[in-house]
């Protein structure tokens, strides 16, 4: 329950002390309190009292109470009213002091304890104040006597330690100041990854001390070293490009790394490897065009590269051209190098790397070492392809057809040298320069190969057939043309300058050059090294013959006209420039027999030319496959139309083929055809009226030739030109012998899809070569041998005799002398030229076969002829085999059946007549009518004549 007193306190005072204040105010004694408490006393009474009381009274604030109450006085004073307010302040007073003295006893135990509480506390902080005061005592002694010493020893260290340090920083700050100075000599001395660490860790430093005001800029221009390095190192990256030096790419790549631009180092090196072949290929250029022009004028540094090609002249062509490979070369050797050197530490750093446990810095490496890889690969094809525009480009800045055959193969050895680099380089098969130079080459080799055809006919209209005095080891291998046939099949030297042994394993352009020396080159002077020893030493092989030789040949009337004339130019073919003394002359002539006794290859001039031709056009095919078909093509128009000759000028013979012989194969003939269909021009004058077509398919072709006024065919004495048809045939049988040696080269260098032809070309054509010598030789064997005069001689003898003679009849002396005659000038012949064996052997087959063929038609014409007449002729066949055996070697004789199977076909009934009729159709109807004529009346009769007639008929009729 609320007390009263408490209600009007509005801001009771917080504590006794604060009512000290109010100096009206007593505290009661305890008498008076315990007065206070025994009054009788009304609480309500007490609180409505304490509540009358002024407010003010219960302020906090401090006032003047007399003063107050004084002011309070009315200006007119009442005792009485004096009294009574005085009473009801006492009232007031009474109650205040009786409520005050019991809330003072009401906490008088509470009081009792705090005071209790304040003393034992009072006790507490003396004891506090004298335990601080010897502490504080002690603490002085101790300061005096230990601490304060100690102290100053360790501020004295502090302070030492600190200068050591500012002198070490002031040391630092002195070193970045100087490194300037070292970071010149060391970019001087190209140590570029030192270079780098040591600005990185003057970076580093700087930062550490940037708190110095005496470095404050240093860091600024620290970065403006390291960028100044940057520079200088993306130029030393830029000299890779022309010569590779491992040590120097090795200090750049270092730099590099210690960058953390690896992959920008990487595009850098190919930007630099693009332009070092954009400003090599125009510095080689430019530098011969200002040589050719005479002077420096500037206007050609100022020309595009595709322009300045034009103005290279003829004579500088080549040796720029091999500068520019040259130089071309070096910088792909650079960037192959290049390769190399990274294959070569990326296999380092794997091993490295797998030794290692950072894995962070293992993944990071593995990605770069990707990158630069796939990018190394991806320059290689793109570095190649700026190469071969770059040569494309000088190619055609100039017409090739201008060059001779030896200027324009150097330069395409050249070019397939380029290619070769190319395809070791990265595998291309260099299409665009294949397809720049495959359409200039092939329209110089047309130019060239129709100039050849017509000086090949030339060349054969001119012919004597006389023999050309060779070695009797002689090959074309021998030939300057075909040098490159026993040679390393690298084309990466020239084919004139390859090595004759080569090691079982290939060795890449790149491997051999690596270390020193160039592919492409020129050796100045490699023609005159190259020497020919195939024409024999005056024709003797030795000083007897010579000397024999010269006794038999006094003058030099005899010497033919062919070897009058200058040799053809055994590089080029081109023209004369050999001119044969006359003693050379005679020698020559001289040596002609000795050259049957060694057997030499029969060949002529033009037969050596063809072969040179032949050479060259390999060498070109060799040089640039993807011309092969073309230039063998070509090749086998030479051969065709020498052929076509030989065929012309001793085979053409229509007699020939009415003999029925069929000396003449099917192919051959086919072949003929086709050969003076495609190739032969038999129009005398070009028609005006002619379309375009057909004027461009008659250049195509080449007019037939004619045989020299001074071969002649017709004189006996040299066996209708015997000498000259040897020399003629055999020299076309020995050019197919060297097409067929030929065959296995040409077949590999054959693009696949064209191989059909030259298996064509070989199967009907060079194959049909030795078959000329039939229809060739049968026209001298048809002259050499008066087969007439036998048949009148046979006229004469009369064959209805009826005794069994003993003696042969005179036609079989009379031919059997015409054929010793023949052995004779057969004899004299071989004199001259070395008749071989097959040759001779079909020239005495053509004669027995003429000779038994013409005994056989003789025995046709006979009118009469009796069963001794019969035997007569057996007689006399057996004679001249018997006499001719010792004539020849030949065995069997040819056509011994033939004229013994006529003979005994005599003897035959009707019916066995009629059968051998039918199976004997070698024989002319003119022949088997004349057996059955001669065979009636006496075992066949009329009636069995006309049945064998009939058959005979019969027989003929499909034939008409």
């Amino acid at each position: 329950m609320e007390l009263p007193f408490t209600k009007g306190l509005k801001s009771p005072p917080e504590s006794l002390s604060d009512l000290g204040a109010i100096e009206s105010l007593r505290v009661p004694g305890k008498e008076e309190f315990r007065e206070l408490r025994e009054q009788p006393t009304d609480p309500q009474a007490e609180q409505e009292l304490i509540n009358s009381i002024e407010q003010v009274y219960f302020s906090t604030d401090s006032f003047d109470i007399v003063k107050y109450e004084l002011e309070k006085l009315p200006p007119v004073l009442n005792l009485q009213e004096l009294e009574e307010y005085r009473d009801k302040l006492k009232q007031q007073q009474a109650a205040v002091s009786k409520k005050v003295a019991d809330l003072i006893l009401e906490k008088q135990p509470a009081y009792v304890k705090e005071l209790e509480r304040v003393t034992s506390l009072q006790t507490g902080l003396q004891l506090a104040a004298v335990i601080c005061t010897n502490g504080r005592r002690h603490l002085n002694i101790a300061k005096e006597g230990f601490t304060q010493a100690s102290l100053g020893l360790l501020a004295n260290q502090r302070k030492r330690q600190l200068l050591i340090g500012l002198l070490k920083s002031l040391r630092t700050i002195k070193t970045l100041q100087r490194t300037d100075v070292r970071l010149s000599e060391m970019l001087e001395e190209e140590d570029y990854p030192g270079a780098i660490q040591l600005c990185l860790e003057c970076q580093k430093a700087a930062s550490t001390f940037k708190h110095y005001s005496c470095i404050s800029e240093l860091n600024s221009k620290l970065q403006d070293t390291l960028e100044q390095i940057e520079e200088q190192l993306d130029v030393a990256l830029s000299k890779i490009c022309k010569n590779f030096d491992i040590n120097h790419y090795t200090k750049v790549q270092q730099a590099y790394r210690l960058l953390g631009k690896t992959q920008t180092a990487m595009d850098q090196l190919h930007m630099h490897f693009t332009q070092a072949i954009h400003n090599t290929v125009f510095q080689v250029v430019l530098g011969y065009v200002e040589l050719c022009a005479g002077n420096t004028d500037t206007k050609f540094q100022k020309l595009q590269y595709k322009d300045l090609c034009t103005h290279v002249t003829p004579d500088s062509y080549i040796p720029c051209l091999a500068d520019l490979c040259k130089a071309l070369w070096e910088v792909m050797l650079s960037y192959y190098r290049t390769m190399e050197w990274h294959e070569k530490h990326d296999s380092e750093d794997t091993i490295s790397a797998s030794e290692g446990s950072n894995m962070m810095g293992t993944e990071e490496t593995n990605f770069d070492r990707g990158y630069i890889k796939k990018k190394l690969e991806h320059g290689l094809t793109r570095i190649w392809q700026d190469v071969q525009l770059k040569v494309k480009t000088y190619l055609l800045g100039t017409d090739l057809s201008i060059f001779k055959y030896d200027d324009f193969i150097f330069v395409l050895d050249i070019i397939s040298r380029l290619m070769q680099v190319g395809e070791e380089f990265c595998g291309s098969k260099s299409e665009v320069l294949q397809e720049s130079i495959r359409k200039q080459s092939v329209n110089y080799f047309k130019n060239y190969h129709r100039t050849r055809l017509d000086e090949l006919r030339m060349f054969l209209e001119n012919e004597t057939w006389e023999l050309c005095p060779v070695k009797s080891n002689f090959s074309i291998l021998q030939l300057h043309e075909f040098k490159f046939m026993e040679q390393s099949r690298s084309p990466s030297v020239s084919p004139s300058k390859q090595p004759a042994s080569t090691s079982s394993k290939t060795v890449t352009l790149f491997e051999q050059y690596c270390s020193g020396g160039n592919p492409f080159e020129i050796q100045a002077n490699h023609k005159d090294e190259e020497t020919e020893d195939v024409l024999a030493s005056n024709g003797y092989e030795s000083d007897e013959q010579e000397k024999s030789a010269y006794q038999e040949y006094d003058s030099d009337s005899d010497v033919p006209e062919e070897l009058k004339r200058d040799y053809v130019d055994e590089q080029t073919g081109d023209a004369p420039v050999k001119s044969v003394s006359r003693e050379t002359l005679k020698s020559r002539k001289k040596s002609d027999y000795s050259l049957n006794k060694v057997n030499a290859p029969i060949l002529t001039n033009t037969t050596l030319n063809v072969i040179r031709l032949v050479g060259k056009y390999m060498q070109m095919m060799n040089i640039l496959k993807p011309i092969a078909f073309d230039v063998i093509h070509f090749m086998s128009q030479l051969f065709d139309y020498y052929l076509y000759a030989i065929y012309t000028f001793f085979g053409r013979n229509d007699s020939l083929e009415s003999t029925g012989l069929g000396l003449s194969s099917s192919r051959l003939r086919t072949t003929l055809n086709r050969i003076q269909e495609s190739l032969i021009d038999l129009e005398v004058s070009a028609d005006p009226t002619s379309t375009l077509a057909a004027a461009e398919e008659r250049k195509e072709k080449v007019p037939s030739p004619h045989l020299s006024h001074l071969v002649v065919l017709t004189s006996g004495d040299t066996l209708y030109g015997l000498a000259e048809r040897v020399v003629a045939t055999e020299s076309l049988v020995f050019l197919a012998e060297q097409f067929e040696f030929l065959q296995p080269h040409l077949d590999a260098v054959m693009p696949a899809v064209k191989k059909p032809f030259l298996q064509q070309f070989y199967s009907q054509t060079v194959s049909t070569a030795s078959e000329l010598r039939k229809p060739i030789y049968w026209i001298v064997a048809g002259k050499a041998i008066d087969y007439e005069q036998m048949l009148l001689l046979m006229a004469n003898v009369k064959w209805d005799v009826k005794e069994i003679m003993s003696q042969h009849n005179i036609y079989v002396d009379a031919l059997l002398k015409e054929f010793e005659q023949f052995n004779r000038r057969l004899n004299e012949v071989s004199k001259r030229v070395w008749i071989p064996l097959p040759v001779s052997n079909i020239l005495w087959e053509h004669c027995i076969r003429l000779a038994n063929r013409t005994i056989v038609e003789g025995y046709a014409n006979v009118k009469k002829c009796s069963n001794e007449g019969r035997a007569l002729m057996q007689l006399d066949f057996q004679q001249f085999l018997m006499k001719l055996e010792k004539l020849t070697d030949i065995r069997p004789i040819p056509d011994k059946e033939f004229v013994e199977t006529y003979i005994k076909a005599y003897y035959l009934t009707e019916n066995d007549m009629e059968r051998w009729i039918k199976e004997h159709r070698e024989y002319s109807t003119k022949q088997l009518t004349n057996l059955v004529n001669v065979c009636l009346g006496s075992h066949i009769n009329k009636k069995a004549r006309q049945k064998l007639l009939a058959a005979i008929d019969d027989i003929d009729r499909p034939k008409r």
